[in-house]
């Protein structure tokens, strides 16, 4: 049993699948918006507990999404609530919640109140492309991402007079030039700038983070690349799918494990491109795709919808 409260670490629909849905009038303005999600071995009874935790408490349950995967023993779930904090106060809520954790042997049990917790603080690391970091600077401005963004970390310098260095001095967000070599990639020096950090994310980081720094970390980090299909390596591969003609384009955002590229997956989105495209639009397009495959998955994880499941998938909620 492991209870877990601020970061989940890393949610899906398959067999057995229960989704349930309770339509409700809105809320009274009293009523605070919570989240939980619970990982644990499959038993009997399971969702009328996590029900009776939160009606016992006056909480009223607006929508549930359960997976149970086929021979596999195992639960997950994820439900949608509103509760009066002052009938359920905060810690009241942690101390229910560990309860049903420890009855059910949890793998993971995490709740969160978006009013009333903290935001997720994390780092943004990029190199010198620019289209993924903008979104996010702008994202968090426009309140569109639910993150607190504590620094920008680059191998790539930038001068003042750039868009993103005055966007980064107006909000007081720290800048961090690394330059980076084979034979240096910063990662102490990175690990100290991200130490009170909840997750990462490389918003196209064109540098390899080493099992060191991951094991040193021991956080999430969210990772964006393109998916040009089919794939093309080495340097400029939109010019390289544009020039074979290629019809598909996509964008996956995955967690970053060891293995290069190949962590559990987040997100995925496509385009159609065609004869009709020019370089620019193509390129255009392959960006934008970036950036809102990059900027959803970080709104999923923030809001508990990932999940591990097995060794490399996720559940998606």
């Amino acid at each position: 049993m492991a209870l877990v409260r601020r970061v989940p670490q890393f949610v899906g629909l398959a067999n057995r699948n229960r989704n349930m849905s309770f339509k409700s009038l809105d809320p009274p303005s009293s009523l605070t918006h919570g989240i939980h999600v619970f990982h644990c071995p499959d038993a009997v009874g399971i969702v009328a507990k996590l029900s009776d935790c939160i009606a016992s408490r006056g909480g009223n349950i607006l929508a549930a999404d359960v997976f149970v995967p086929e021979n596999k023993q195992v639960f997950y779930s994820r439900s949608d609530f509103v509760f009066d904090p002052v009938k359920w106060p905060r810690v009241q809520m942690e101390e229910d919640f560990l309860k049903l954790s420890q009855t059910f042997n949890a793998i993971r049990s995490v709740v969160r109140v978006p009013a009333l917790d903290p935001k997720y603080k994390i780092a943004v690391l990029a190199s010198k492309q620019d289209h993924c970091l903008v979104d996010l600077l702008h994202g968090w401005q426009d309140g569109r991402l639910p993150v607190d963004i504590t620094c920008v970390i680059s191998n790539h310098h930038r001068g003042s007079n750039t868009h993103v260095i005055r966007f980064l001095e107006r909000h007081d967000i720290p800048y961090h030039y690394l330059c980076t070599t084979k034979e240096n990639k910063r990662e102490g020096e990175i690990l100290q700038l991200v130490q009170n950090t909840d997750f990462l994310v490389l918003a196209r980081y064109m540098q390899i983070l080493s099992g060191n720094f991951l094991r040193s970390y021991g956080n999430d980090v969210i990772n964006i690349h393109h998916g040009l299909l089919p794939s093309f390596k080495g340097g400029n591969p939109s010019r390289q799918a544009f020039e074979a003609g290629v019809k598909l384009i996509g964008a996956t955002s995955h967690f970053v494990t060891e293995e290069l590229d190949g962590g559990p997956i987040i997100e995925q989105m496509v385009e159609r491109v065609s004869h009709r495209d020019n370089l620019q639009s193509f390129v255009q397009k392959s960006e934008n795709l970036e950036k809102q495959c990059l900027s959803k998955a970080i709104r999923s994880y923030c809001e508990l919808r990932v999940l591990p499941y097995e060794e490399k998938k996720t559940v998606l909620f």
